[in-house]
C-alpha cells in the first residue's frame, strides 16, 4: 500500500506517535519490520496495534450507548444536542488539560499543515454524532444500527479514492460479512416484518413514513459525517497528537451543538438526581476514551482495515445489555456475532500472513 500518490497524505514532519517508534509500533501505516525472534502472539499484536485500539474503542462507545438508553429512561428527558454539549464539553476540558500538563504545542490551534483537516475532522464528527441522535427519536435502535454501520463500507471506499489506500477482496468480503452479522444480530422491523418492537420484544412507538423518512435521512447524514470523519484521521496520520484530533472534535461539537440550541430555543435541563447527573457524566467519560482509543487506532491503520473493527461494538453492547438488563441474545445473534468475530479475525491474519511474507 502506498499513500504517496495521495494529496491528503505528506511525510510526518513530526511524529505525534504516544510510544517509541523504537519499539515496533508507532510506524506509519501500522507497517512493522519482521522480526523472525517474535513468537507469533505477540508479533499479531504488533502487526495489528491499531485495530486492537478500534476495537478497545468500540467497548466504551457500547457503554456510552447503555448509558445514553439508561439516562433517556429517566425523567426529564434530555434533548440530543443536550447531551453532545455535556459530552463533548467534557472531552475538550479533559484534552486540553492533558495537553498543557504534558506541554504539547499548540494544544488548541493545533499543528500547522493539518489546522484544514482538523477542522473538517470536527465538523463532520458533529454530524456522525447528530445524525444518528437524531435517528433513535423514530427509529428502533436495530434499525438505526444497520443504516450506520453502513460507515465502514463507505469509509473503505473513501480510503481507496482520496488516500490511494489499498482495498482487497478479502476486505471487502470481510466487511459485507460483518454487516451480515449486524444485520442478524439488530434484526430490523423493515428487514425482518416485526414494525412496532425491537428485536427483544419491547415494544416501540410508531412514527409516521414521513417520521422514518427524516429519520433515514439522518442515519445517512451520520454515514456521511462518519465516513469524512474517519477519513480525515487517517489523512492527519501522525501529523497532530491524538488530543489535537479529539480538541478540533469536540470543540466544534460543542460549538455547533450549543448553536443548534439557541436557535432551535431548546431548554437546557438541570438533573434532578445523582444518578441522572451520574449518567450524563458516564457519557462524557466514556465518550472520550472511546475517541482517544478510536483515534489512535485510525491513526495507525489503514481505514479500509480498520473501520471493520467498528463492527464489535454491536457484540460489546449485546454483552452488557445481558449483563446489565438480562437481555438473552437469541440464535440469530448468536450466528451474527460468530459472524463478525470471524471476519475480523480474518481480516487480522491476512495481515499478519502479509508481514511473514
Amino acid at each position: 500500500m502506498s499513500t504517496n500518490e495521495s494529496p491528503l497524505i505528506h511525510d510526518v514532519e513530526q511524529n505525534y506517535g504516544s510510544i517509541s517508534p523504537s519499539s515496533g509500533l508507532c510506524q506509519e501505516d501500522g507497517a512493522i519490520a519482521n522480526d523472525s525472534s517474535r513468537s507469533s502472539v505477540p508479533a499479531i499484536i504488533a502487526n495489528n496495534v491499531g485495530m486492537l485500539f478500534i476495537i478497545s474503542s468500540q467497548f466504551f462507545f457500547a457503554s456510552m450507548g447503555i448509558s445514553v438508553k439508561m439516562l433517556n429512561s429517566l425523567e426529564p428527558p434530555v434533548h440530543a444536542l443536550e447531551v453532545i454539549v455535556v459530552r463533548m464539553g467534557i472531552t475538550f476540558i479533559c484534552c486540553v488539560i492533558y495537553m498543557i500538563v504534558k506541554r504539547i504545542p499548540d494544544p488548541v490551534t493545533g499543528p500547522k499543515g493539518v489546522r484544514t483537516l482538523l477542522v473538517v475532522r470536527g465538523i463532520t464528527g458533529f454530524f456522525g454524532l447528530w445524525g444518528l441522535y437524531w435517528s433513535l427519536q423514530y427509529l428502533s435502535v436495530a434499525d438505526a444500527t444497520v443504516l450506520t454501520d453502513l460507515t465502514p463500507l463507505t469509509t473503505a471506499v473513501a480510503g481507496c479514492l482520496l488516500l490511494k489506500e489499498g482495498y482487497s477482496m478479502k476486505q471487502a468480503v470481510a466487511a459485507v460479512g460483518s454487516l451480515l452479522g449486524v444485520v442478524l444480530i439488530a434484526r430490523p422491523p423493515f428487514l425482518f416484518s416485526s414494525a412496532g418492537a425491537d428485536p427483544h420484544g419491547h415494544h416501540l412507538p410508531e412514527a409516521t413514513p414521513a417520521q422514518r423518512l427524516v429519520a433515514v435521512g439522518a442515519c445517512m447524514i451520520s454515514v456521511l459525517g462518519s465516513t469524512g470523519a474517519y477519513t480525515s484521521i487517517r489523512a492527519i496520520g501522525k501529523r497532530a497528537h491524538p488530543m489535537h484530533v479529539m480538541t478540533f472534535f469536540s470543540l466544534w461539537s460543542t460549538i455547533i451543538a450549543a448553536l443548534g440550541m439557541v436557535v432551535a430555543k431548546i431548554p437546557v435541563v438541570y438533573p434532578k438526581s445523582w444518578t441522572w447527573a451520574l449518567l450524563l457524566f458516564m457519557i462524557g467519560v466514556f465518550g472520550f476514551v472511546a475517541q482517544t482509543l478510536l483515534t489512535l487506532g485510525l491513526q495507525r491503520e489503514a481505514v479500509s482495515r480498520g473501520v471493520i473493527g467498528v463492527y464489535v461494538q454491536v457484540l460489546f453492547a449485546v454483552v452488557l445489555e445481558r449483563l446489565l438488563f438480562g437481555v438473552t441474545p437469541s440464535l440469530l445473534s448468536v450466528l451474527g456475532a460468530a459472524i463478525i468475530i470471524s471476519s475480523a479475525v480474518c481480516v487480522v491474519l491476512t495481515k499478519q500472513k502479509r508481514q511473514d511474507n
